[in-house]
């Protein structure tokens, strides 16, 4: 495994022995995530991309030499990662750009993106012998933690804004999870959780929280870098809500850097939603991300509503670091943005991740992007999680009766496009 050499302050750079800190800086509360430090040297030496790359291994656990668990400890058994990167021609043609690619996460197990980190944590876990796992969650993370969860025999407790979709609730259900419906946003069911796992000893799974979710993420940036014959390209897109996914998509391109397995880090565009966009307004009035306020969130794109991102001193430093960008699309580009990346690319993604689309778009049009790069749209969940919203976003069905005279008089409008 990847020995972890330190854990560090994201905040005030405060160095931490492994098993000294559970979770934050005690200094720098909250705000202060961790940083998981390996020794690059050291796991370069033990390992190469190409042994990487001709590992059988179809799921995140190919990277497992570059992953804080132990070399005896039981890994879910779920299928989690090594999802597809399409090239995308219709689509870089559509934005006016030299390449486009789409990594679909939808298509893991319970069809996010966070199934990466739930997978990672709930090993981690097992490897403690932590029978309790807990997590806040607007849908995504939670259906990601009661999956891996059930494969592995383990009871989640979940906690869920009472607002989120029937689909996402009912996905909880469905695999055995405690699931505590609170009535409020998902910052006070986020509070609300840490706060219970605190006082019965459970093993927090929280966004940003927990700094190994973000080693879960990373392995996205791994695949993505892989499966372009570890050329990267020059930007990627990242729809941005608590901050996590950006920042494990930056630390996954750092560790190959670092490992001298890449020979450059990408610049990382992360997208809001307007009615939820925090870190667009900190990044755009250089604020840090230890002094961000609250806000009022209201957006249809539920996995990226946050009021406070738990992540944003990591979500910041990817977008600075590496010269990129945030932007904030509204909802209605963002329901617009659904059939367009189903159209380009023939991919089916939720609202939160078809936004996307709609900041690439603005990306291009505001010269922020140019035509002659090529870029990445990072899909991190599948439509079928929110299908009401996807239905606002097309035209009906065409109702004939059962005759071929009906029905090619229903088609003629088709023929005459």
């Amino acid at each position: 495994m990847a020995s972890i050499l330190q854990l560090q302050c994201a905040v005030c750079g405060q160095i931490f022995a492994p098993d000294a800190v559970r979770y934050t800086c005690p200094d720098c509360g909250a705000a202060g995530t961790l940083d998981v430090l390996y020794d690059y040297a050291a796991l370069a030496a033990s390992i190469s991309r190409d042994a990487i790359t001709a590992s059988r291994e179809s799921s995140m656990w190919r990277y497992r030499p570059l992953l804080p668990i132990g070399a005896e400890a039981v890994v879910p058994p779920l299928q989690v990662g090594w999802t597809p990167l399409y090239d995308a021609p219709r689509l870089a043609a559509d934005l006016g750009v030299r390449q486009a690619w789409a990594k679909d996460d939808g298509k893991n197990p319970t069809g996010s993106l966070k199934d990466r980190a739930s997978a990672l944590v709930v090993a981690r876990a097992m490897e403690q012998g932590i029978r309790v796992v807990s997590t806040a969650s607007t849908g995504n993370a939670a259906a990601a933690l009661a999956g891996v969860s059930a494969s592995v025999g383990m009871t989640p407790v979940i906690f869920v804004p009472a607002t989120a979709p029937e689909a996402k609730i009912a996905q909880l259900l469905v695999y055995g999870a405690t699931v505590v419906l609170i009535e409020d946003t998902y910052d006070v069911a986020f509070d609300l959780c840490t706060e219970m796992c605190e006082l019965e000893g459970w093993y927090c799974r929280n966004t940003g929280m927990n700094p190994f979710t973000i080693e879960g993420k990373k392995t996205v940036a791994f695949e993505i870098a892989e499966q372009l014959g570890w050329q990267v390209p020059d930007v990627v897109f990242v729809s941005v809500g608590d901050g996590n996914i950006i920042g494990g998509v930056h630390k996954g391109f750092v560790d190959l850097h670092q490992l001298g397995w890449i020979e450059r880090i990408p610049r990382l565009i992360g997208v809001q939603a307007e009615g939820s966009s925090p870190l667009v307004r900190a990044w755009e009035q250089g604020i840090a991300g230890q002094d961000m306020q609250s806000v009022v969130t209201d957006t249809i794109a539920d996995s990226i509503a946050a009021g406070l991102p738990r992540d944003r001193v990591k979500a910041l430093r990817a977008v600075r670091q590496t010269n990129g960008a945030f932007f904030a699309v509204s909802d209605e580009a963002i329901l617009q943005s659904i059939p367009k990346v189903a159209r380009l690319t023939g991919v089916f993604a939720e609202p939160s991740a078809a936004a996307v689309y709609a900041g690439a778009r603005r990306a291009v049009e505001l010269g922020v992007v140019s035509p002659d790069e090529s870029i990445v749209l990072l899909l991190t969940g599948n439509g079928l999680k929110d299908v009401r919203r996807a239905q606002q976003a097309v035209g009906q069905a065409l109702r004939v009766k059962p005759d071929l005279a009906a029905i090619r008089q229903a088609l003629r409008p088709l023929e005459e496009t």
